[in-house]
């Protein structure tokens, strides 16, 4: 019964954050226009060469407002401001300002969204030859959040363990925690910036991905954490309505980065109480496929001179071998549905032995 309570609360934040955005996504969209937030197609590919074939495919999306990540904090504060009243005036239970897991996970999408933000404020500008922040200001960024969600989970929450099954047991890493999450970051972050390539894509994916993540957080019981999840979701499916193609608005690095922060930071609040650790390989299969595929390129063009794909990353490779933007998107995500429903299953059989006591 409580558990029902709980999710028509976490219900009625959603519905309030979906009118929310579909209310200001217009709005923000002739804001951004008329700041002229646009994004620039970058010249070169993975590899640090000219691609004509990536500029062909792409360069009518020159200028398209970009940042949405500014729009999440907007609303995100105006829920916070609503559950405070509509706690006050007893019609929910329970308000967003509240435990230490919450905060860490807004920690995670603003801290990184504001790395994202610059990247993207410096490619609007043309600003440097990258046209953005450099990697070695990205890595630092990316040190310091680390440095700091591992403190917190270290020290406050007193997690210092990784859970791997079914390929093992819990194992203690101690102060090998900070340089794990530092790396858990960097890989979950240009996963998501690498994806995101075609109109709809990396969004529509991060929101089937934080939908049954959100499922996870609600089983565990922590329903604050579902709360944000679930408003972030509401958010993702208004941003895709106008991010599918043709595109009028894309995530940029700002949404990529804050979408990794906030991954980084849930997957770690998960992991302490179930073993999050393979369903969140197998839910984020196609991103670390993307992000292999890159990889890949960028050794073999460096150690062997040569191209490994004729594109990359994947979904590039899939452009260019004559696949519709739209029928790639669709396909991905699909997959991805596939994956997460994999995932979920993982996580089930995993808390049913947990309650039969043989875990």
């Amino acid at each position: 019964m409580l558990a029902l309570h709980k999710f028509i609360n976490i219900l009625m934040y959603c519905l309030i954050a979906t009118g929310l955005s579909v209310f200001l996504y217009p709005r923000y969209i002739r804001l951004l226009k008329y700041l002229k937030a646009g994004k620039t197609i970058r010249e070169v590919s993975v590899t640090g060469e000219k691609s004509e074939i990536f500029t062909q495919l792409h360069a009518h999306k020159a200028g398209t407002p970009t940042m949405w990540w500014g729009l999440f904090i907007i609303i995100m504060l105006i829920m916070i401001a609503i559950s405070f009243l509509m706690q006050k005036l007893r019609l929910i239970t329970f308000s967003l300002r509240n435990p230490q897991e919450t905060y860490i996970i807004l920690f995670g999408f603003f801290s990184m969204g504001l790395i994202g933000l610059a990247d993207d404020f410096l490619n609007i500008k043309n600003f440097g030859k990258v046209k953005g922040l450099s990697a070695k200001t990205k890595l630092i960024g990316m040190f310091l959040f680390s440095a700091w969600i591992s403190y917190r989970f270290y020290r406050v929450l007193g997690v210092d363990y990784v859970n791997l099954w079914p390929l093992g047991w819990k194992i203690e890493i101690w102060l090998w925690f900070p340089i794990l999450t530092f790396i858990a970051t960097i890989a979950i972050v240009n996963a998501i910036n690498i994806t995101d390539g075609l109109d709809g894509l990396a969004g529509g994916l991060m929101m089937i991905i934080l939908t049954a993540l959100g499922l996870v957080t609600f089983l565990n019981g922590t329903y604050i954490a579902t709360t944000v999840v679930g408003v972030l979701v509401a958010v993702l499916g208004a941003f895709l309505f106008f991010n599918i193609n043709p595109a009028k608005v894309f995530m940029g690095d700002s949404g990529a980065f804050a979408l990794g922060g906030i991954l980084s930071a849930l997957i770690y609040l998960l992991n302490m109480r179930f073993w999050i650790i393979v369903p969140f390989i197998v839910i984020f299969g196609i991103f670390i496929v993307e992000l292999c595929s890159s990889g890949l390129q960028i050794f073999w063009k460096k150690v062997f001179k040569r191209k490994l794909f004729a594109m990359a990353p994947f979904h590039h490779l899939l452009e260019h071998k004559g696949m519709k933007e739209t029928s790639i998107v669709m396909k991905m995500w699909l997959v991805q549905w596939v994956l997460a429903v994999a995932a979920i299953i993982l996580i089930l059989v995993e808390y049913v032995l947990m309650k039969h006591g043989s875990l």
